[in-house]
């Protein structure tokens, strides 16, 4: 999996493992992506707005072997942005792959778009779309300064204009705009050795899924690896599911 990314990667980044952070990991699919790359050979820096949380995590992944590094991050915030690729500079002084998992659903299935509070809106625009700009502009630098990027959004099917439902609309709407994001950064980085893309994980058994939902986490994060550590000669500017292309 890593072999032809590591292969594909410019000056002396193609010497070592590449470097992935991903947002959101202290729980669900985002901790299972964090692990997945981690047996895949990649350096992991694991993000979380909790420090305790965060450092559990990584005591829990140390026991299996692999040797994740943490940071917090809050994508809310400009100031915890702003402070982590700071760190991140200073720390590794690169980035080679991004994959923005954090991100909240805290509008109801049946609220309507007529009565829903505009402060949940924002609330979830600022985490589920800001949250993703903020980081990935952060970031932007250390990437072109390596001549080479991975950037996975974590998005939904519940965002996809062609199967446009009631419920939820502030989640919705918030995938939907991170979906136009995606087509828009991949464009301007269309140039070099970049990589943006979304992807639908389906309904994972995680705390924001819920018990019954039909997929495992490791099924949920499947996709996003995979894009994370496409070659050089993979699609940019898509929407997946199962590693193939679903409608916008």
């Amino acid at each position: 999996m890593t072999g032809a990314m590591i292969g594909g990667m410019h000056g002396a980044s193609a010497q070592r493992a590449p470097l992935a952070i991903v947002t959101g990991a202290n729980r669900g699919i985002g901790r299972e992506v964090a692990r997945q790359l981690l047996k895949g050979g990649l350096d992991v820096v694991l993000t979380a707005r909790d420090a305790e949380k965060g450092e559990a995590v990584v005591a829990a992944l140390c026991a299996e072997g692999l040797s994740p590094a943490f940071h917090v991050l809050d994508v809310a915030r400009d100031a915890s942005v702003a402070a982590f690729a700071d760190w991140l500079r200073h720390a590794h002084g690169r980035c080679d792959v991004l994959v923005n998992n954090a991100g909240i659903a805290i509008d109801g299935w049946d609220t309507p778009l007529e009565n829903l509070p505009l402060d949940v809106l924002q609330r979830t625009l600022d985490t589920n779309l800001f949250g993703v700009l903020r980081v990935a502009r952060a970031l932007l630098p250390l990437m072109r300064a390596g001549g080479y990027g991975r950037i996975v959004n974590l998005s939904s099917g519940m965002g996809q204009l062609s199967d446009m439902q009631a419920g939820a609309p502030a989640y919705r709407i918030s995938k939907t705009a991170l979906n136009a994001a995606t087509r828009i950064l991949a464009r301007e980085l269309a140039d070099g050795d970049f990589k943006v893309n979304s992807m639908c994980p389906g309904w994972v058994r995680t705390d924001m899924g819920g018990p019954n939902a039909t997929r495992s986490v490791q099924e949920g994060a499947d996709t996003a690896v995979w894009l994370a550590t496409l070659a050089e000669d993979g699609p940019t500017g898509g929407f997946f599911r199962d590693r193939q292309p679903i409608p916008w």
